[in-house]
């Protein structure tokens, strides 16, 4: 199973947009510099997030964005697939040409496991998310990781 850089980053960013959002919009540039995380790459993910309505964007002096649905109703899979990212263990991308043009031995289980991952991650919402680091910060334990550091695993 692989899981690239940009699903990744869109779960941190909007979870960091989930913990920093009060009654004011948040800008792309301070998720930026918390999370280490690009600012033309945080656009190019926060132009899928708006389009596939998990964000709404506010123009002009104190703009940025907040949260288009409410956290409970907003989970990882939603986000991962908002950004076009694939869930998939599979060698073929699920098209089952992965071995002679056939299915391989294999096939069935790598699709379960993308069932099962899919399935998790469906069932772990934005909210869970934000209270887990609200729990952790609370015990003193420092909240969301430098994202470059993660790139080299």
């Amino acid at each position: 199973m692989r899981l690239t850089t940009k699903g990744r980053f869109a779960v941190t960013a909007l979870l960091d947009l989930a913990l920093q959002q009060s009654n004011r919009p948040v800008t792309l540039a301070d998720i930026s510099q918390r999370q280490k995380i690009s600012l033309s790459y945080l656009e190019q993910l926060f132009a899928k997030l708006r389009q596939s309505e998990l964000v709404d964007s506010v123009r002009g002096p104190g703009g940025g964005y907040c949260l288009a649905k409410d956290l409970d109703k907003v989970s990882v899979a939603d986000i991962i697939l908002a950004v076009d990212e694939p869930i998939d263990a599979t060698q073929c991308g699920g098209k089952e040409n992965c071995h002679n043009d056939g299915k391989c031995m294999t096939h069935d289980l790598w699709a379960k496991l993308n069932d099962l991952i899919f399935e998790y991650l469906g069932d772990v919402t934005l909210k869970e998310l934000v209270d887990n680091q609200i729990n952790q910060q609370s015990d003193g334990i420092i909240p969301l990781l430098d994202m470059r550091e993660t790139n080299a695993a």
